[in-house]
């Protein structure tokens, strides 16, 4: 499992990052974002999302708060929870629907998800560390909270 911190320096080192982990994910998994405006989130989920077959750009789902991107093998869901209030927002957006469809999620503010994040999610801590480089910690451990 990929776990520990992570110096980058690079888009190009972010994605190496993220496909790494992206060998490891599975239908119904959830790799929660966490960090700063502008700390990478948005890099690693593109990095993710193009190590999973996803055409096309992927952009942050800030103002429309969720978006769907399919590639042959794997639907590909990245949230932005931020304006959303707890976990009955998380479900009247689909959440359910997503997992029943085995989506591989990305989850921008997963607090406000609540207990509906799974134990088993794989955390990303993103520090921006100035220009270019970050700092990411990776936890794919069995013991999320929220």
């Amino acid at each position: 499992m990929l776990n520990g911190e992570f110096q980058v320096g690079s888009v190009e080192e972010t994605w190496t990052l993220a496909k790494e982990l992206a060998k490891e994910l599975k239908p119904g998994d959830v790799v929660c974002l966490e960090g700063d405006l502008g700390a990478g989130k948005t890099t690693f989920t593109q990095g993710l999302a193009a190590a999973l077959g996803v055409p096309g750009r992927v952009t942050s789902p800030t103002f429309c708060i969720v978006q769907e991107h399919q590639s042959p093998d794997v639907l590909f869901v990245h949230m932005d929870l931020y304006r959303l209030h707890g976990e009955e927002d998380v479900e009247a957006i689909g959440w359910e629907d997503y997992l029943a469809r085995g989506a591989i999620f990305a989850i921008e503010w997963p607090e406000r998800a609540g207990s509906l994040i799974p134990s088993t999610a794989h955390r990303i801590v993103f520090h921006h560390l100035g220009e270019e480089k970050r700092r990411i910690a990776i936890d794919t451990g069995d013991h999320f909270a929220v």
